[in-house]
């Protein structure tokens, strides 16, 4: 009899274990309980996320933040990180939100849970002042320099080019320019805003994007895995603001052109 009730008890606790694990994830309540809604961010990555005076982060992803933070009635705490570990810190349940600029993959699904996108992107390519390369075709046998853990990582390795990952945008960007690659491979409106950064102050013309996009892209924001409820109540919002124009207007505030998502 003490061995069925011992056994009786050890499959209750087990099944309360499981239960557990099978709700998962973090509720609004959660984070109205909280006071505050936490994220992982890699701020090298403008106009999506840079570092501002007093290395304060800005940008259009975190103006959409602090609106869905202000509905919620809570506070935005930013966690700084390389862009490798934002999903791994999400998936771990570190965060409540990995929030840089992230493309939404199949194989990203796996790991985390994605709010609908907000806006659609491109990879574009980079080359500097008179290089012999004009599209994606003559990338073949180049050697190309990616912001580790991105899409452009995934997709130029395999297209078979020979890649360079490097943990921060800038130093891919500096892996170009100081000839160590052929190529630089990257969003195309980070690529805007930091190749118009690179040429104010060397030169116009000095870094080149390429006309021929790689691929197009949704951005979303990512939840760990079981955080449907929290995920609603952002897509909400999210949608809300695409709807009404806010975060077209957030774009424009930022001289970056917007291409609404297909929610």
């Amino acid at each position: 009899m003490k061995k069925l009730i011992a056994l009786a008890l050890s499959l209750l606790m087990l099944t309360a274990v499981f239960s557990a694990c099978g709700s998962g994830g973090t509720t609004l309540d959660d984070i109205k309980k909280a006071g505050t809604l936490t994220i992982a961010t890699s701020p090298d990555f403008p106009p999506f996320e840079s570092l501002g005076e007093g290395n304060v982060v800005e940008g259009i992803e975190i103006e959409i933040l602090n609106t869905i933070c202000e509905k919620f009635g809570v506070t935005l705490t930013i966690n700084q990180m390389d862009f490798d570990s934002v999903i791994p810190g999400i998936n771990a349940g570190k965060f409540d939100l990995g929030v840089s600029g992230i493309s939404v993959t199949e194989e990203r699904k796996k790991n985390v849970l994605f709010t609908d996108p907000y806006c659609l992107a491109a990879q574009a390519i980079v080359v500097t002042a008179g290089s012999p390369i004009a599209s994606k075709a003559d990338l073949t046998g180049k050697t190309v320099s990616v912001q580790t853990g991105t899409t452009a990582e995934d997709f130029c390795m395999g297209e078979g080019y020979d890649v360079k990952g490097f943990a921060a945008n800038s130093d891919a960007e500096a892996a170009l320019v100081t000839g160590k690659v052929d190529a630089w491979v990257i969003d195309d409106l980070t690529a805007a805003e930091m190749v118009k950064a690179y040429n104010a102050e060397n030169g116009e013309g000095s870094l080149v994007i390429l006309s021929e996009a790689m691929t197009t892209e949704p951005y979303a924001f990512a939840l760990t895995l079981g955080s449907d409820e929290l995920a609603a109540e952002i897509n909400k919002i999210i949608n809300g603001m695409v709807s009404d124009g806010t975060i077209a207007a957030i774009f424009e505030k930022y001289d970056a052109p917007y291409t609404a998502p297909h929610n």
